[in-house]
């Protein structure tokens, strides 16, 4: 990151952050995604089971997710304030963060699986597929949140390609070991959807060691020493990681799990519903990865400026973002309506099945320009350090206002499953609308404050 002085200078300086960011979380995603194409060519079981366990966990990865993720918001500030030595201390505390949090979330996964798993009505094939899936999974969470600290540590310092490359590294490995344990090549047993997520374990280790390795050799990363010297744990330092990532990470929840609440609903539908469900929500997830990745661009942008009391040029870089976001929005729109069919036989052979998710698409049309909109308030608010009105917004928004919503239309109408879907639209709407305000606000009172 650096200083820029003209608006010409800021979309550059926003698209050379922005466009590593963008390849990196769609080749994150991408493991997901080839997790839920492959294993659903195993049949409608395999996918309805590895729906069940990625609607379970990625809620939860996400929102712990969001502890690691405040890191991005701390050095960002600290970069822009220009204070080095900070940095590096702040990282240090974050890995050791981060292992006690995966420690922690693998004690109580485990004690938890069975009994989250009998809440769900759904066939005995499919809940033993969710359960090791998750299971295998579990063997990659340290090295998972490792990553996800270290990650957003190198892209708070504007060094976004480093990131980007690891990804395009470990994605071709992750097909590889889908490939091999998904259906049973070179030796290996035929584990179906169980196999992503022995998948995803192996590629969380392979990727992890990629980036400390990288860290520790490349310039400029190494002069801050993250695994040159070590120090003493710190609860204060940790104090001050939660008190920002916990807001974020409860936020996040809170959007990510009223999806994993529609899956849960959607259970009391067939194996067929459940299948086309997930697959119409894994492509447009996978769409989704644009605002998303404006939005991380944002929280370093906004963060550094903010840091330097640059506020005025916050609010441009806000405004950017924002206009570029919505823009893409309407074009993913537009490539789901066209494209439905081509989207839905991606997942499956089963024209019922195919037919059930281009339903389930129309709907997704919606809810990505209510995202296109919101995800990028949320990581300007990220970049301003303003986390716990937005956690009290989310809550309001999803679980307040959405799914209610959604359970009375989707069991007092005609709508039916589709009902849950209407939910996502309006929770997401909602929730845009609410931290607009929001930043409107915060960004007046920090220029007013600062002309003073």
């Amino acid at each position: 990151m650096y200083e820029t002085k003209t608006l010409r200078e800021k979309i550059q300086l926003f698209l050379i952050i922005l466009l590593p960011i963008l390849v990196t979380q769609i080749g994150m995603y991408l493991m997901n995604f080839f997790d839920t194409i492959m294993a659903g060519q195993s049949g409608p079981d395999q996918l309805a089971g590895v729906a069940i366990g990625s609607n379970i966990w990625l809620p939860i990865f996400t929102g712990l997710n969001g502890i690691m993720m405040a890191i991005s918001p701390i050095v960002a500030q600290q970069k822009g304030a220009r204070q080095e030595k900070e940095i590096s201390s702040s990282v240090k505390q974050g890995v050791y963060l981060s292992i006690a949090v995966a420690i922690a979330i693998g004690i109580i996964g485990f004690l938890l699986l069975d009994p989250i798993l009998n809440l769900f009505s759904i066939e005995e094939e499919v809940r033993y597929v969710a359960k090791y899936y998750l299971i295998t999974l579990g063997f990659g969470i340290i090295p998972l949140f490792v990553f996800n600290l270290l990650r957003s540590f190198i892209d708070a310092l504007g060094q976004t390609k480093i990131s980007m490359g690891i990804i395009l590294l470990t994605l071709p490995t992750n097909i590889l070991f889908n490939y091999v344990f998904i259906f049973g090549k070179w030796g290996a047993p035929a584990l179906g959807g169980i196999g992503a997520g022995v998948a995803s374990a192996l590629t969380y280790w392979v990727s992890c060691s990629m980036i400390v390795l990288v860290i520790h050799k490349m310039y400029p990363l190494r002069v801050y020493g993250i695994f040159s010297t070590w120090i003493t744990p710190s609860l204060r330092s940790w104090y001050e990681q939660l008190r920002i990532g916990i807001p974020i990470g409860f936020a996040i929840f809170f959007e990510t799990s009223i999806f994993a609440a529609v899956t849960f609903f959607m259970t009391a539908y067939d194996t067929y519903t459940i299948a086309a469900h997930q697959a119409a929500i894994n492509f447009a997830s996978l769409v989704y990865m644009m605002p998303l990745s404006i939005a991380f661009a944002l929280t370093i942008a906004v963060g550094f400026e903010v840091g330097a009391k640059r506020y005025e040029e916050a609010r441009t870089y806000s405004y950017l973002g924002i206009s570029m976001a919505v823009g893409m929005s309407v074009l993913a729109g537009l490539i789901l309506y066209i494209f439905d069919d081509s989207v839905a036989r991606l997942y499956s052979s089963n024209e019922e099945v195919i037919e059930l998710t281009k339903s389930f698409i129309f709907y997704a049309i919606f809810f990505q320009l209510s995202d296109g909109f919101g995800a990028p308030l949320q990581g300007i608010l990220r970049g301003y350090k303003d986390v716990n009105i937005t956690l009290v917004m989310a809550f309001v928004s999803y679980w307040v206002i959405g799914l209610p919503s959604g359970y009375l239309m989707a069991n007092y109408t005609d709508l039916g499953p589709y009902g849950y879907w209407m939910s996502l639209i309006i929770g997401l709407t909602a929730g845009a609308i609410t931290l607009w305000f929001r930043m409107v606000q915060l960004q007046r009172t920090n220029i007013r404050s600062y002309a003073k």
